[in-house]
């Protein structure tokens, strides 16, 4: 189990943050989150303080990740590690082609046949929520399985919270923060990956391979990969400003 008081903040480290649930609420649409004035700036502080050595890493595209954080746009990870933004600006796809016609179709059948379901079409990923109506986590989950066997073994299912995704094999937030991590301004630094779902255990499993800190970001002690816990967003907004503070250079 996570030790509840991570580390003290440091100005020597490189920073990979999931958004939803670790900096901003979820909310039961993924088009209604934004981010607030004061999350920005501490954003954009942080940026500045470790030399760029910061990114978004998210189960949303690059380019969902920038509409929450506008008008910032950070380096960055989306769709679970399948496009990334380095600190050049420059993106990187892995993946193009968006899951098959039929298998969306059906799955919106399914969403209009059972009102509080949401169908996220991204592309190369497509996402399952059942926030809006928890009662259907059973019938989700047979649909979805059910068009994972028909893609074989080309996708995944990504488990999240209260959501079930498809998504192409091959790459995972892991994956994602080890290639960043091997680059500028990242190289070189401590890895540091916080996250809130069963989406980032590939990250916290890719920091504590580099040695780094892996954070899970829930309020009471469960199973996780992750080496240290903040309770809530609240938590980690107050751990990340300490990298702000003015004698934060000085932490260990």
């Amino acid at each position: 189990m996570p030790r509840i008081a991570p580390p003290p903040a440091s100005r020597h480290l490189a920073l990979f943050l999931d958004l939803d649930g670790t900096l901003v609420p979820i909310a039961d649409r993924p088009e209604d989150v934004h981010a607030d004035g004061e999350l920005l700036a501490l954003l954009a502080a942080l940026q500045q303080a470790l030399d760029g050595a910061l990114a978004i890493v998210s189960g949303r595209s690059i380019a969902g990740i920038d509409a929450v954080l506008a008008p910032l746009r950070l380096p960055a990870a989306g769709l679970h590690g399948l496009e990334l933004r380095g600190g050049d600006g420059s993106v990187e796809r892995l993946a193009s082609a968006s899951v098959p016609a039929a298998t969306r179709e059906r799955l919106a059948e399914l969403v209009a046949r059972h009102p509080g379901l949401l169908l996220e079409d991204k592309g190369p990923c497509l996402a399952l929520h059942y926030r809006g109506a928890p009662e259907l986590a059973g019938v989700a989950e047979a649909a979805v399985g059910e068009e994972l066997q028909r893609l074989g073994p080309d996708y995944l299912l990504q488990r999240g919270k209260m959501v079930l995704e498809l998504r192409p094999a091959g790459a995972s937030k892991g994956t994602a923060v080890e290639r960043l991590a091997s680059r500028p301004p990242w190289a070189g630094r401590r890895p540091v990956y916080i996250g809130d779902d069963a989406t980032d255990e590939h990250g916290f499993e890719a920091v504590n391979r580099l040695g780094g800190d892996s954070i899970r970001v829930a309020a009471a002690a469960e199973p996780t990969a992750a080496r240290w816990r903040l309770a809530d967003e609240a938590a980690v907004r107050r751990w990340l400003a300490a990298l702000v503070a003015p004698d934060s250079q000085h932490c260990a």
